[in-house]
């Protein structure tokens, strides 16, 4: 059976819905605070594949964790490719559109060159070298601003707080809203496609916060003009976002594999599936 680590997140949640049969072990048995016990962990699972989707995702917290965000998101990403390569078995993980810096003014395609501004991007980047270097076969799936029906997200969130009345919402930061159920879908097309290195994945369009959050509510019956756009200044955090950062590719129709839906349609469906309550 497939190991599918983070099972209970957003992107592990739209796996299991594809995935007759996966191991999901929890954190007692798969740590990936712990390296150092990952190999004893992978070696009694006896998994057919590795589908990587736990996380450090707490992007201002890394500021200041930033040991902690590299040891999950980096050197263990590797050690879990480096069983894959032992074992002979496919190894997928993901990595963000935060490993850029935002000064481009086209999509980025997987041959740009990485520069993250924050401590989450500079260890999703160390996860992705990890674990091309331990296991060149391995898939990384880079993605980007992941929304879904089973887990509160910047949709739900904004949802929430315009049914009760205004929200100011950042317009100044671009990116690539993604459907965690169409990017399982799709990675799992890629896998069986046997395609590895890097690949990115997203909903076709792009969008700035503003524009996801008042379709959100165009979509829902909230009325948009709840949203009010706010430049980055007027909302700062803790760890820098990088402005521009909508991912292009340049491999998925030479490798054969269809772009996903545009993000609107997407959006739809989520909120249909919710209930129009994410």
């Amino acid at each position: 059976m497939i190991l599918l680590t983070g099972a209970n997140g957003q992107l592990g949640t739209a796996f299991r819905a594809l995935l007759p049969e996966v191991i999901t072990p929890g954190r007692a048995v798969l740590d990936l605070s712990r390296p150092g016990n990952l190999e004893t962990a992978v070696s009694r699972l006896e998994p057919r594949a590795i589908v990587n989707c736990a996380a450090y995702t707490a992007v201002d917290a890394a500021e200041t964790d930033e040991e902690t965000a590299q040891t999950v998101n980096g050197t263990s990403v590797g050690v879990l490719a480096e069983q894959a390569a032992r074992l002979g078995i496919p190894f997928v993980t993901f990595s963000t559109d935060y490993v850029f810096d935002g000064t481009a003014s086209s999509p980025y395609l997987e041959s740009s060159a990485p520069h993250p501004i924050n401590a989450y991007g500079r260890s999703k980047l160390l996860g992705e070298q990890a674990a091309l270097a331990a296991n060149p076969d391995a898939l990384v799936v880079r993605s980007s601003w992941l929304f879904s029906a089973t887990h509160r997200n910047f949709v739900s969130t904004i949802l929430g707080r315009a049914a009760t009345g205004d929200v100011d919402v950042v317009a100044d930061q671009i990116g690539c809203p993604t459907y965690a159920p169409d990017l399982a879908a799709a990675t799992l097309r890629a896998m069986e496609s046997g395609v590895s290195g890097l690949l990115h994945l997203t909903n076709v369009g792009e969008a700035s916060w503003f524009d996801l959050a008042r379709a959100a509510c165009e979509l829902s019956g909230v009325d948009p003009e709840r949203v009010r756009p706010i430049t980055t200044e007027q909302y700062p955090t803790r760890a820098r976002r990088p402005r521009y950062s909508p991912l292009g590719s340049e491999r998925r129709r030479p490798l054969g594999l269809a772009d996903l839906r545009p993000w609107r349609e997407a959006l739809g469906d989520a909120l249909h599936a919710s209930d129009h309550s994410i």
